[in-house]
């Protein structure tokens, strides 16, 4: 039995008056009660009580071993009370990462919409793009987009992430545009940086089964997704960017979707948070506000806006 367990015993007893009592309010049998502060007498080299057939009463030292523990005892169950109270309220503080150009294009206008929801859940929210260790970072919840390996972490599925090619109005035709390595290369290209290492995001995809890779000479290189496709939106060169890069322009007539690539295997959007019991009532309803959310704007763990938008069927590849 814990130490914190037999403490309990010991209060209950001096509290009741006998063995049986508080065993009944604990659920035991008064042997296991004497046992136990029998046991913690031994350790401690001290009699707490006096046994007598008719009655139970402190020793000098269990007085005083009364009072020290008694006050802990009332601390900690308090904190616990505190603690549980907190985990089932939808209250407190709420820690939450999110990638930048996710974050901003369909996190932010939810984020308003789950403060005046909870107005009592405070909102502690970081966007970038680097990695995060969740645990070490004491995160909530975090969103994460293309593949997961961590097993620390719990992560529900989104949606998927599919990869568009995308273009301004004016840039090209779509009418019998060819996809193909010798076509792309001539054109110019808004490519994106990868800020935590510096590389470049190569054109290597996958196109009706076809493979399109190679390295074009005209281009734009910029390490933020928003400001990439803008800048592809105004004729700077073709972009490659995730569905949720491209909707608002695209939505807006601001930017076309030249071509929806083949899927990456197992890439998607995920809503990720550490493994635990008992999630506290603050992070279960964001969780569930964020799916709700998401499925009101048309997406889901199987599908997202560009399965009912309709693509220019004359682009092939060759």
């Amino acid at each position: 039995m814990d130490k914190f367990k037999t403490i309990a015993l010991f209060m209950s007893t001096i509290e009741t008056g006998s063995f049986s009592a508080t065993a009944k309010k604990h659920s035991t049998d008064p042997s296991t009660v004497s046992k136990a502060i029998k046991r913690l007498e031994e350790q401690l080299g001290l009699q707490l009580l006096y046994r007598s057939t008719r009655q139970l009463s402190l020793t000098s030292a269990g007085q005083k071993y009364a009072d020290t523990v008694g006050s802990l005892y009332q601390q900690l169950e308090s904190c616990e009370q505190e603690l549980k109270s907190d985990n089932n309220s939808y209250s407190g503080a709420l820690k939450i990462n999110l990638p930048v150009s996710y974050g901003r294009m369909y996190m932010l206008p939810m984020l308003s919409q789950f403060k005046k929801a909870y107005p009592e859940i405070q909102l502690d929210v970081s966007f970038n793009d680097h990695y995060v260790d969740m645990i070490s970072d004491a995160v909530d919840v975090s969103i994460r987009s293309g593949t997961l390996n961590d097993s620390r972490l719990v992560a529900q599925k989104l949606s998927p992430m599919p990869f568009v090619l995308c273009s301004s109005k004016d840039l090209i035709s779509t009418r019998e545009f060819v996809i193909s390595n010798k076509v792309l290369a001539a054109l110019p290209w808004v490519l994106f940086r990868f800020k935590q290492t510096g590389k470049t995001m190569p054109i290597n995809f996958s196109y009706q089964g076809r493979t399109i890779n190679f390295e074009p000479e005209k281009v734009t290189i910029v390490d933020d997704g928003e400001a990439m496709a803008q800048m592809c939106a105004e004729g700077l060169g073709l972009s490659l960017m995730p569905h949720f890069t491209a909707k608002a322009l695209v939505v807006a007539g601001k930017m076309k979707v030249v071509a929806k690539l083949d899927d990456f295997p197992n890439a998607g959007v995920f809503i990720v948070y550490p493994k635990r019991k008992d999630l506290p009532k603050r992070m279960q309803v964001f969780i569930e506000f964020v799916k709700n959310y998401l499925k009101e704007i048309g997406e889901s763990p199987s599908q997202t806006w560009l399965d009912t938008w309709e693509i220019p069927s004359e682009i092939t590849g060759a």
